[in-house]
């Protein structure tokens, strides 16, 4: 082997490095657990932030955190610019949020996860000028049939003729938010039904792209971070996704300009992550539609994951039992 083929291999993250990844969401899952419906979901972020930093500084890559948790400034979280892995493998975007879903997990609700997306380096869209988008995910009927500015009940419609399906067998997914009021209107106007959620529209959005859920679309303003993350996933289930930003007040529109964003573009899965070889992968905290929550049977710990890679289209349900006293 030549030394450009040896250099060539590190290129680009590596087929096992989901299954590494894995180990850091389940560590920042299974001691977020105590936390759970006590009301503190600063303490269970800070759980996880520690455990997922820990597992991260192991696993064989040279990754940069390009949406993490702010600035260095407001450590312990993992920061923008922050490296994480132990630098001798692949050169990666990072993007984490060890809890997605804090609140959910503080009251002891469904759907709270910890989640790692990841693509080569230098792919990733910078969200750092316009912290909000308006976003619409499907699965892959969506793609030349779904079209972000045209009225909600003119995409449900077509997106319920492409799946050959009734529009009153059609379930939305929002997030449960003032914002949101007259979307969900607009919706159940046009014959479908909502699923309402409080958190986590990355879920949600995959959640729509999956064949074996009931959603078969999320819509609404989310996180520009979560439709980062939610298009790494996306790369691997063949989902659809068009975005726009969504300037919370002129000050941000201005800075969003002087950046040379164009805000009326429409953005698409390759503009928000330019490589096809992307990997996400999530373990529950608690219950939720995409993957189980953390469970403890006597002296088992037992998590749900997922992971899903990009580049070769695989999606893998990893479940896992750990000796509890090895966590203690």
């Amino acid at each position: 082997m030549t030394n450009t083929d040896t250099g060539s291999m590190f290129l680009h993250p590596d087929r096992n490095l989901g299954m590494e990844l894995v180990r850091a969401t389940e560590a920042a899952a299974i001691r977020a657990v105590p936390f759970i419906g006590r009301g503190d979901k600063n303490a269970a972020d800070g759980a996880a932030v520690d455990a997922m930093r820990k597992f991260l500084g192991t696993v064989n890559f040279d990754g940069v955190v390009v949406i993490g948790e702010g600035e260095k400034d407001h450590a312990p979280m993992l920061y923008n610019g922050e490296h994480v892995g132990n630098g001798r493998g692949p050169a990666c975007d990072i993007a984490v949020d060890p809890i997605d879903g804090t609140s959910l997990t503080a009251a002891g609700r469904q759907n709270a996860l910890s989640m790692i997306a990841v693509a080569d380096q230098g792919t990733m869209y910078d969200p750092k000028a316009v912290f909000y988008m308006n976003k619409i995910v499907t699965g892959h009927e969506g793609r030349g049939v779904i079209d972000l500015r045209r009225p909600i009940g003119d995409n449900i419609r077509a997106l319920a003729k492409a799946k050959n399906k009734e529009v009153s067998e059609m379930t939305i997914a929002v997030l449960d938010r003032p914002r949101h009021a007259q979307l969900i209107e607009e919706i159940r106007d046009a014959g479908a039904g909502t699923r309402l959620m409080l958190d986590g529209d990355v879920a949600g959005g995959i959640n729509a792209a999956l064949e074996e859920t009931r959603i078969d679309m999320c819509v609404g303003v989310g996180g520009t971070p979560e439709g980062i993350i939610t298009a790494c996933a996306l790369k691997a289930v063949g989902g659809f996704i068009q975005a726009q930003l969504r300037p919370r007040d002129d000050d941000e529109r201005q800075r969003a300009i002087d950046a040379g964003h164009d805000l009326d573009r429409i953005l698409e899965a390759d503009d928000l992550v330019r490589s096809d070889n992307t990997y996400f992968v999530a373990t529950g905290v608690t219950d939720g539609q995409l993957v189980g929550g953390v469970r403890k049977h006597g002296p088992v710990i037992h998590t749900e994951s997922i992971v899903l890679r990009g580049k070769s289209g695989t999606i893998r349900r990893v479940s896992a039992d750990h000796l509890a006293e090895k966590w203690l």
